[in-house]
């Protein structure tokens, strides 16, 4: 009898691991319908490491958003050299401020401003509202939009286009329709989000790409590639 009962515990721990093993392996590599998304593209920082952007535009790869600035004075140390070799390898490039809540709105927007470059075909600017990460502080809606117009208005005058505004799903539930009416970067890990209204969809955080060691955000944009060359394109 206990000899069967271990051998019963062995083989549901052997089954555990397969289920496990069969998950992760899900999780690294569940894409969106590409019938339906074609247009694919990864978020990166300095956290990335050294990534060769030829690989990366050879893996399906067709746009790239960039971490540039964080608050009012943090500077991404990989955000130049990123975008250069991206743009070179012939990924459409966009650059993207972390919000923080505890420095002003146009302290944000100066930083950002002075480290993206104006001269250069780029992908709208992207601000990221999240908690993982900020200030301990969370502002009320109506803080928090006083602050984040503050950042708009300088940015898109700046780039000549409307922002896009990066929310996480908690991010989302607090504040989505409570705060400047913008374009939608969503994140909704393995399953498409709940609203339409949407540029792009971070639907995995701990995806591959050849060219990335380790994970990397993967999004897709809502269009085809027409809807890329139109946002890259600046605005008449």
């Amino acid at each position: 009898m206990k000899k069967r009962i271990v051998l019963w515990g062995l083989a549901s721990l052997a089954l555990a691991c397969v289920v496990a093993a069969g998950g992760v392996v899900y999780f690294h590599t569940y894409s969106p319908d590409r019938g339906r998304y074609p247009v694919r593209g990864i978020d990166v920082s300095h956290h990335q490491g050294q990534i060769d952007w030829r690989r990366v535009a050879a893996d399906d790869v067709a746009f790239a958003i960039i971490k540039a600035t964080e608050g009012g004075d943090h500077v991404d140390d990989a955000f130049a050299g990123n975008l250069r070799a991206a743009r070179a390898a012939g990924l459409a490039v966009g650059a993207y401020h972390f919000f923080t809540f505890c420095r002003s709105g146009a302290d944000q927007a100066r930083n950002f401003i002075s480290v993206v470059p104006h001269d250069q075909p780029l992908l709208p600017p992207v601000v990221d509202i999240e908690f993982g990460g900020n200030c301990p502080q969370r502002p009320s809606p109506g803080q928090l939009n006083a602050e984040l117009e503050a950042f708009l208005g300088p940015v898109e005058a700046a780039f000549g286009k409307p922002a896009i505004v990066y929310l996480t799903d908690e991010a989302e539930a607090a504040y989505a329709g409570q705060i400047a009416a913008r374009p939608l970067w969503l994140r909704s890990l393995l399953k498409e989000p709940d609203r339409r209204d949407w540029i792009y969809w971070q639907y995995n955080d701990r995806g591959r790409v050849d060219g990335v060691e380790g994970d990397v955000d993967l999004n897709v944009l809502h269009g085809g590639p027409e809807k890329l060359a139109a946002l890259l394109a600046p605005t008449p």
